[in-house]
């Protein structure tokens, strides 16, 4: 299915993690079908990120960002629309699951909201004009976290409880501009993050197949591909009428009946 995003210029935040992560998969898949990803991060594997992509033919821009800092935001997508004179659609992609719960500082508990919800807000409203003008639709990473809660990750789960509601806020404020406003929620995606953490636990293996025996669809975590494809189709003038959407790419982790998990 060709989904019409050949040439689009895509703001990705948060597209810079190793190798296999949600955010880099997603940043291969735009390329692969076309668009012109504009990768917004911190780290620097995001240059040699869109070297890679040059040297294919493929157009990509990174703007080193420390996307907690909102004058850095507005640096980076006045850079993007500079090169480009547009953006056609944004992700935001931020996430760092960093523990800060009720055992935290104010301090470590306001850091965790900055980086994984107040840049959101920031991004949004920078690229906004240029949304406006191409009818751009809005995608946010959400979590299962803000709506089930996790456990010693306050700042994480707030967060994500503010993504969701920010994804509603927003599609109804944009909806006279024809932008539309998402959000993808994942639960338990076999991620490099994801494996580094199994490998600190003293049971780690055991704590896998225990996680992966509650997931519905498959006893199978979902991949990072899965989610880039949700993502894409769901920018994309495929969901030409889907907004104000918390979209579940999670195998049936978050509903399913657990009925169906006896053995």
């Amino acid at each position: 299915m060709d989904l019409g995003l050949k040439g689009k210029v895509v703001v990705i935040t948060g597209a810079a993690g190793i190798k296999g992560s949600i955010g880099e998969t997603i940043l291969q898949h735009l390329a692969a079908e076309g668009a012109i990803p504009a990768v917004i991060d911190r780290n620097d594997r995001g240059f040699g990120y869109v070297e890679e992509l040059q040297k294919k033919g493929i157009d990509a821009l990174f703007c080193k960002t420390d996307v907690t800092n909102p004058v850095e935001i507005e640096n980076a997508v006045a850079k993007i629309a500079e090169k480009y004179g547009r953006i056609d659609a944004l992700i935001n992609n931020v996430g760092v699951n960093d523990g800060a719960g009720l055992d935290a500082s104010y301090e470590e508990f306001m850091n965790s909201l900055k980086l994984n919800m107040v840049s959101y807000f920031v991004t949004v409203k920078s690229a906004l004009p240029y949304l406006k003008a191409s009818k751009g639709p809005i995608l946010n990473i959400g979590s299962k976290v803000g709506l089930t809660g996790q456990g010693g990750t306050s700042g994480y789960a707030a967060a994500k409880g503010g993504v969701l509601g920010l994804t509603r806020e927003w599609a109804v404020d944009l909806i006279k501009y024809s932008i539309r406003v998402n959000a993808i929620i994942i639960a338990e995606s076999w991620t490099p993050a994801y494996d580094t953490w199994i490998k600190t636990l003293e049971n780690g293996e055991e704590k896998l197949q225990s996680i992966v025996k509650k997931i519905p669809l498959e006893n199978r975590m979902t991949t990072p591909d899965e989610i880039a494809d949700t993502c894409l189709f769901t920018i994309s003038e495929r969901s030409s009428h889907t907004t104000g959407q918390f979209i579940f790419c999670d195998g049936g982790y978050v509903h399913l009946d657990r009925a169906l998990l006896t053995e």
